[in-house]
């Protein structure tokens, strides 16, 4: 009941936090006239949050079962605490930024995580539209922290504590946070990750420390307006006057029409699935890697 409770404390305590930051963006956003909010997109960014909490809920039951097999094969007893804590944060934050990584790099797992990136706004709500799908399978990449001897609920409470982290990254308010840029994810180099621009494309996927984006080739600082050009929100290619239903599904729907097309070989029919969003066999879409050469070249 106690770890339980823990969970509980972190909604509790991050709720009050959640309606302070946004209430206080959307009046300075009114005041200044900057339109960062619309009615549309806020709901939006709801909607997901509650489908996705949804999912979670209901799928609990069962990927708390496989954490708890794994727990008995746990390969480590913690017997300091203060070590155990530490640790659990640093290996959650590393198996999250691979979990980020892979769902931008693997069409399948990008079907599911394109509805975060669907806004062309960038404000606190942004952060609570959820990737409304990744519950069914976000737990799989988590498997080595029970083995390695954290508790479930621990591992649950953690992941939440570090979610109000990612919200609070989801705005134009804070420009730089000093010399917290050299270690944390921070406003900037989130507004970086939800860039469209080909530059900013699959860079900055961690949640909460941003050294593994620079241990593995994956960041990209924010570029003043002299440097480079504004950032522009959203997708490469933004839907239009999408459903509740297709908000979710269009890119499902678009991978199994591309994968299903006539006189194509086995091997794009996988590269469609298995390969990174963008491909396309006769060069009618492109990757970020291509869009980024194209840019380079100035083409």
């Amino acid at each position: 009941m106690f770890h339980l409770a823990k969970e509980q404390i972190v909604i509790l305590l991050s709720t009050p936090f959640y309606i302070l930051i946004i209430g206080g963006e959307l009046l300075l956003s009114h005041l200044q006239h900057k339109k960062k909010y619309t009615v549309k997109d806020t709901a939006t960014n709801i909607y997901f949050m509650l489908l996705n909490a949804g999912i979670d809920l209901a799928f609990r039951a069962f990927y708390l079962g496989v954490f708890a097999y794994c727990f008995s094969l746990k390969l480590v007893n913690w017997q300091n605490p203060f070590l155990y804590w530490i640790c659990l944060f640093i290996a959650e934050d590393f198996l999250y930024y691979w979990l980020h990584r892979l769902d931008h790099e693997i069409r399948f797992f990008w079907a599911t995580h394109v509805t975060h990136h669907s806004s062309t706004k960038m404000n606190f709500t942004v952060g609570f539209r959820s990737s409304v799908l990744q519950p069914l399978y976000r737990f799989i990449y988590f498997l080595p922290l029970p083995l390695l001897g954290f508790q479930s609920l621990d591992i649950l409470f953690v992941y939440s504590a570090t979610q109000i982290w990612g919200i609070f990254v989801h705005t134009e308010y804070i420009h730089k946070m000093g010399w917290l840029e050299y270690f944390l994810v921070t406003p900037s180099h989130h507004r970086v990750h939800h860039g469209s621009n080909p530059k900013y494309l699959d860079k900055n996927m961690g949640m909460f420390l941003i050294i593994w984006d620079k241990m593995f080739g994956t960041f990209q600082k924010e570029l003043s307006p002299q440097e480079y050009q504004p950032i522009q929100y959203g997708l490469t290619k933004n839907p239009e006057n999408l459903n509740p239903v297709t908000v979710i599904f269009h890119e499902w729907m678009q991978l199994f029409k591309d994968a299903c097309q006539p006189n194509i070989t086995f091997r794009q029919r996988w590269m469609y699935i298995f390969g990174p969003p963008g491909y396309s066999h006769n060069g009618s879409r492109h990757t970020s890697r291509q869009l980024r050469e194209i840019e380079n070249k100035g083409y």
